[in-house]
Formats: C-alpha cells, sequence, structure tokens
C-alpha cells in the first residue's frame, strides 16, 4: 500500500513539474522574448509571484518520494529507475536554485517603472537555456518514473 501511494505521489509531481515546465517553455518563454525589456521586467514580476513559493516544495517533493521509492520499492530495476529519477528532479531544483533563481532575482530587484540601468543586461537568452536545460532534466524524470512503475 505504501509502495503504491508513493508511485502515484511520485508521478504526480514528476507529471506537474514536467507540465508546468514544458508549458512555460512553449508559451510563456517566446512571449516574454516577444516584448520590450521595459515590459519583460513588468510580467516577470508579475508570473513570478506565484511559482517562487510552489514549484520548489513539488521539485523536491517529488525527488523526495522517488528517492524513497528506490529504496521500497520491489525489485532491482525499479529501484534503480525511481533513483535515476529521484536524481534527475534534483537535477531540475539545481538548475533552477544556482542558474535561474539568481536572474530572476536580478530581474525582481528593477522598478518596473524606472528607466532599466544602462548596465543592465538582458537575461532572457541565458534564462531561456538554463530553463529547456531543467525542462528536459524534468521530462526525463517524468518518462524514467513512469517505467520504474512498470519495471
Amino acid at each position: 500500500m505504501l509502495e503504491n501511494t508513493l508511485t502515484v505521489l511520485g508521478l504526480a509531481g514528476s507529471g506537474l513539474t514536467a507540465g508546468v515546465l514544458l508549458a512555460v517553455a512553449i508559451s510563456v518563454v517566446p512571449a516574454m522574448a516577444a516584448v520590450s525589456p521595459q515590459l519583460y521586467v513588468r510580467f516577470h514580476q508579475l508570473l513570478g509571484r506565484n511559482w517562487d513559493p510552489t514549484m520548489p516544495v513539488i521539485v523536491l517533493a517529488s525527488a523526495l518520494t522517488t528517492a524513497t521509492l528506490a529504496v521500497v520499492a520491489d525489485g532491482t530495476a525499479a529501484r534503480s529507475l525511481f533513483g535515476l529519477g529521484a536524481a534527475l528532479l534534483v537535477g531540475v531544483s539545481g538548475v533552477s536554485h544556482l542558474l535561474n533563481v539568481p536572474l530572476n532575482r536580478q530581474v525582481k530587484g528593477l522598478d518596473p517603472d524606472a528607466p532599466l540601468p544602462a548596465e543592465w543586461r538582458d537575461p532572457r537568452a541565458v534564462w531561456r537555456r538554463w530553463h529547456l536545460l531543467r525542462t528536459g532534466l524534468a521530462i526525463a524524470a517524468l518518462l524514467v518514473n513512469a517505467l520504474a512503475t512498470v519495471a
């Protein structure tokens, strides 16, 4: 019973993570690239308000759940795959916290109603690269965790 519950939670969390990051990659990122830097700053600040407290909890809880499954699941194949899924989710978290979040903080620190500072460097291209990396990791985690459930 515990393994089934953890499996459902791990798959749900992996799916939510991959789905949210994919939606951002195919919708939000192109929209943000198409607007002026000033409007980008305003939109970024508005969009980021609710992602920041929510997504880290989902990603880390999913990683913890799948790491637990790597210990308690029946069968070596399932344990190995859940371990890989957990590692991929930790990778998502690492890219987020070490690479995307510092860029987010820079944009959040700007006044959207003031002119951008002369030394401001537009972070959109770099942010997009890191976001695509974590999206790929999240999709891989979902696929690996799904394979683990049938292993």
